[in-house]
C-alpha cells in the first residue's frame, strides 16, 4: 500500500498511540510534530495517514481491516536503521521557549516553570516508554542543571549524562530510561 506524504498532513504511528503533523520529509525519514508538542523522526513505514484509521459506521469494515493489515505488512519490512540510533525526544527549557512573555517573572518563577515542564516531559516519556530524552538547559550558572540532576536522581530507572557535545554544546543533559527496571 503506497500513499503520498506531504508537509502538514496528519499521521499516526502504527504501534504507538501517537499522532501529529508532518513538518519535514527527508528521504525515508519523516519529521512529525506530535500532539504533545515534541518532534519525532520516524521511518515512512512506521506511519499511516490518520484518515486510514477513521472507521465510521458507514465504511466497509473489511476494507478498513485490509488497509490496516497492509500497513502492518509494510511495517514489517526491515529498515536500514541501526538499533539504538532512534533520535531522542528533545525538550528545550530556555525560558523564551516556554512562555511568550517573561516580564515580571522572578528567577524563582522562571526556575519553577522550567522544572514543571521538565517534570511533565519526563513523566510523559516514562508513560510512553520513550527511552532517550535530551533536556536543553543552557550553560548559565548551573542552577537549572543541578535541579534537573536532582529530579533525575529520584527515578531509579533513569540514568543521566551530558548530551552530545557536538550537537548541543555544554548546555544539555541526556537521560536514558531503562524500560525493564527490576524492583
Amino acid at each position: 500500500m503506497n500513499f503520498e506524504l506531504k508537509i502538514g498532513q496528519r499521521v499516526s504511528l502504527l504501534d504507538e498511540a501517537i499522532s501529529g503533523l508532518i513538518t519535514r520529509l527527508e528521504g525515508e525519514m519523516v519529521y512529525i510534530q506530535t500532539d504533545y508538542d515534541f518532534e519525532m523522526i520516524v521511518s515512512r513505514n512506521e506511519i499511516i495517514p490518520d484518515k486510514k484509521l477513521d472507521i465510521s459506521f458507514n465504511s466497509d469494515f473489511n476494507s478498513a481491516l485490509e488497509q490496516k493489515n497492509e500497513a502492518y505488512e509494510r511495517r514489517k519490512k526491515p529498515t536500514n536503521r541501526i538499533k539504538g540510533t532512534t533520535p531522542p525526544m528533545e525538550v528545550d527549557l530556555h525560558i523564551h521557549q516556554l512562555t511568550p512573555n517573561e516580564r515580571g517573572m522572578s528567577a524563582f518563577d522562571k526556575l519553577n516553570l522550567q522544572m514543571d515542564v521538565a517534570r511533565s516531559k519526563l513523566e510523559f516519556a516514562l508513560s510512553r516508554r520513550i527511552q532517550r530524552v535530551v533536556f536543553i538547559h543552557g550553560v548559565g550558572e548551573g542552577v537549572l542543571r543541578a535541579e534537573l540532576e536532582y529530579l533525575f536522581s529520584r527515578y531509579e530507572q533513569v540514568k543521566y549524562y551530558d548530551a552530545d557535545y557536538q550537537k548541543y554544546g555544554l548546555g544539555a543533559t541526556e537521560i536514558y530510561i531503562y524500560q525493564n527496571s527490576v524492583g
